[in-house]
Formats: C-alpha cells, sequence, structure tokens
C-alpha cells in the first residue's frame, strides 16, 4: 500500500484492485454475477473490482449492473471497466422480473437519508424491492447487504456480534431488519442461500466517518464526541470481503458482521486528526451511553485482516483532506443514535 494517495485516478485503481485470494475465488465461481443497487457510493468500485478478478483469473464472466442510473458518470464508468449495465426500477416488480438471471446477486439497494418525513419510501425500498429480488432470484445465492444499525446501542467493551439478537432503534433501522426478513423468508421458502452483509462503516476518502471527522477540523469546526467509538474498513476491503461472500451464503440465511478488528475512539481520532492537520480540536458534547459498534472476528477469521489498518486510513484521510481532495458531499451521520436519519 502506497503511504499516500494522491489522485482520485490512484483511489479508484486502488479500489479496484483485486487480490490473490480474490481471483482463485472468482476462477472457481461458476456463473455470472448481477449487482443490483450499484451506483451507489460502494457499487462502482465493486463492479469494477469484480471485473478486473475475473479478468486476472483469465475466466468468461458477464457482470451485470442495474440501478436507475440517475447519475450518467457512474453508468459511464461502470461501462468502461466492462459491466453490462441495465436501468430498472427496483420498485418495479415487472421490471425486475425481466432482469436477466444469474447465479450470482449482490443486492445493494436501499434508503436511508431523507428518511424522516419519507418513512413509506424508505420502508418501500428496504423491504418491497428486497422481496422483490429474493422472489426473482430464488435460485441464485444472494449476499445482501445490511447495517449494523439493526443492533442495539452498544458500549465499547461490549461489542455485537453475530449471535447478538437485533434490536433496531428508528424506522430506518427498522425497515433494514425488515430487508434481512424478507431475504430470509427467500431462503427459508425457496432454499436460496443468503448470506446478510452487516456493514459499519465503510471508508473511500470521499466520505465516510473519518472524512466526517476530519473536514470538520480542517474547517476549523467541532466535532460531535456524542459516539463514544465507531469501527471503519477500506471499502477496498469491504468490497473484496462482499465478493468472497458469495461462497459464505445458506439456508437459512447467514449473518457476518463487516469492518475492521478496530475499535476508534472519536475523541483520540479526532485528536489524531489535530496533529496531522496542525489544527485545534474542539467538541460538541459529552460521550452518550451507546453507539453502533460490531465484533467483526468472524470475518477476519474467514478473509484475514483487511489490507489497510484504521492508522494507515487516518494519515490517508487527512493527507485527503489538507490537499483538497474531493468530498461527495454526504456525511456518513455516525454520531445520531436515535435513529432518525
Amino acid at each position: 500500500m502506497p503511504d499516500l494517495i494522491e489522485s482520485e485516478a490512484q483511489l479508484d485503481a486502488m479500489l479496484a484492485l483485486p487480490d490473490d485470494r480474490l481471483i482463485d475465488f472468482m476462477r472457481q465461481l461458476e456463473g455470472d454475477l448481477i449487482i443490483l443497487g450499484i451506483a451507489g457510493k460502494m457499487g462502482v468500485s465493486l463492479g469494477q473490482l469484480a471485473v478486473a478478478a475475473i479478468e486476472k483469473a483469465g475466466v468468461e464472466k458477464n457482470v451485470y449492473g442495474v440501478a436507475r442510473f440517475s447519475d450518467a458518470d457512474a453508468r459511464g464508468r461502470l461501462e468502461a471497466a466492462g459491466v453490462r449495465t441495465i436501468q430498472c426500477d427496483l420498485l418495479d416488480r415487472t421490471a425486475v422480473a425481466k432482469l436477466p438471471q444469474s447465479p450470482n446477486v449482490l443486492f445493494m439497494a436501499g434508503r436511508k437519508f431523507g428518511t424522516g418525513g419519507e418513512e413509506p419510501l424508505t420502508w418501500a425500498m428496504n423491504t418491497l424491492v428486497p422481496a422483490n429480488v429474493a422472489d426473482h432470484f430464488r435460485d441464485s445465492r444472494i449476499v445482501a447487504f445490511s447495517t449494523g444499525c439493526v443492533y442495539p446501542l452498544a458500549r465499547v467493551d461490549s461489542q455485537p456480534d453475530e449471535t447478538t439478537p437485533p434490536d433496531p432503534i428508528g424506522e430506518y433501522a427498522q425497515s433494514c431488519l425488515g430487508r434481512e426478513r424478507m431475504f430470509e423468508y427467500g431462503s427459508n421458502r425457496w432454499g436460496a442461500p443468503v448470506c446478510l452483509y452487516r456493514l459499519n462503516y465503510s471508508i473511500d476518502l470521499r466520505y465516510g466517518v473519518l472524512h466526517d471527522i476530519a473536514t470538520k477540523i480542517w474547517n476549523g469546526q467541532p466535532v460531535d464526541n456524542s459516539a463514544e467509538a465507531f469501527n471503519v474498513i477500506w471499502q477496498g476491503d469491504a468490497n473484496r470481503q462482499a465478493l468472497l461472500c458469495l461462497g459464505h451464503c445458506s439456508s437459512p440465511a447467514s449473518i457476518l458482521n463487516v469492518t475492521g478488528p478496530e475499535t476508534l475512539e472519536t475523541e483520540a481520532v479526532a485528536r489524531q486528526f489535530g496533529e496531522l492537520l496542525e489544527k485545534p480540536v474542539q467538541f460538541t458534547s459529552t460521550p452518550g451511553d451507546g453507539c453502533y459498534l460490531s465484533d467483526s472476528s468472524r470475518a477476519t477469521k474467514l478473509f484475514g485482516s483487511p489490507s489497510v489498518t484504521a492508522d494507515q486510513l487516518i494519515r490517508w484521510q487527512a493527507h485527503w483532506i489538507k490537499t483538497g481532495g474531493r468530498s461527495l458531499g454526504k456525511p456518513t451521520h455516525f454520531e445520531i443514535s436515535d435513529g432518525a436519519y
């Protein structure tokens, strides 16, 4: 890994760089892949990574990318990489029924921000869409992206693992559990192998928890420290693990927490950014009683440690902010603990 990331071109190239394990897995995996909801923050790089791994494996597979594609640039980047894009509204059951059958499905569609005041749309996106997909792809293995927000708030010394019962707070998190239940229902009814991929939080330098904290400090704004701690994982590692999860689907559905092994304290990370950015650090409040954390030891056992450590991510992020690296302008709101997004 480089000491620093200097450009978007370098960042995108790193996110699409497969390792030997993923290349070997693609060589053994049977059939095409289809990625649903591919136009989001992670989807473009996931599609590019899948194509790169297939090419290096020396095998022939189609990678389909499905989304509404309101962002023409995302579609163009995917097609340039070799992804076969399909425009589709996944809420439209008839349109979903026309999608090509693929034995390997990665489901990334969902809605979070803007839930307040539009709860019915959030529920529709997070439950009706999965129901449509689980029905149409009943003969496929499905990796369904979910979130650690389905767990109860945790303390640093007691982080939820895959055996922890869900206890979602607020309608967004409740609808995410609904999404999981739709895929579990499909798995139970039709025997489709499913893996529920509970992710928090992915880091891409253009967005993410570290980006949020560093940007506040760089702009002289106080950091919200109401969330005592958090976990992060490099987006390249998160995408790699998502593809490898196609080999860990089961019926009934399996569950996997996906994040880095480190537990990062918000105030300590902010002070580290203050030193790297040579800026003073202020906080807005005091840590609350709980935050969203996940025990990812099972994923680490399955896939090994992430290729990028949290310390490396912090140094990359500070340099990215200092040198004017582009932002997606999409805060994570990791500090929110009442479920109101």
